[in-house]
């Protein structure tokens, strides 16, 4: 079972604020993602973990005239959090993806103390297989 856990942080003014946090902080919060996409590797629940650019760097994309590309700012929802990065893990057992997002969750913040980061976990589907000719 293949599941998306999403890392929803704080909007305050949009940005991640991990920026205004002392280097130290920082370098604790990094090291401990680090830890644990080593430790998931190492487990073979590993597929894949990214960082996102926070919400005032993204654009939404649509098809215009001719298939072009028309692009603009945004989104500009109104939300109190945002993405701001993604692990997709592969577990034997739905309880084994909560535990794995549980420890996410308790990354440190500036003060040291877990974050208690919201990790929104879903289980990705799996895509219809091509027609064989």
């Amino acid at each position: 079972m293949k599941y998306m856990m999403m890392m929803n942080m704080p909007r305050g003014t949009g940005d991640y604020q991990i920026s205004q946090w002392k280097p130290e902080a920082i370098n604790a919060h990094i090291q401990f993602m680090k830890d644990l996409n080593r430790e998931l590797k190492k487990s073979g629940e590993f597929v894949d973990a990214q960082g996102l650019t926070p919400p005032g760097q993204a654009q939404i994309v649509r098809v215009g005239a001719g298939g072009t590309a028309v692009v603009s700012d945004g989104p500009f929802a109104e939300s109190k959090e945002f993405l701001a990065g993604f692990w997709i893990i592969e577990v034997d057992r739905r309880e084994r993806a909560y535990e794995i997002a549980a420890r996410a969750s308790s990354a440190p913040g500036p003060d040291g103390k877990p974050l208690v980061i919201p990790i929104e976990l879903r289980e990705v589907m799996g895509a219809p297989l091509p027609d064989e000719a």
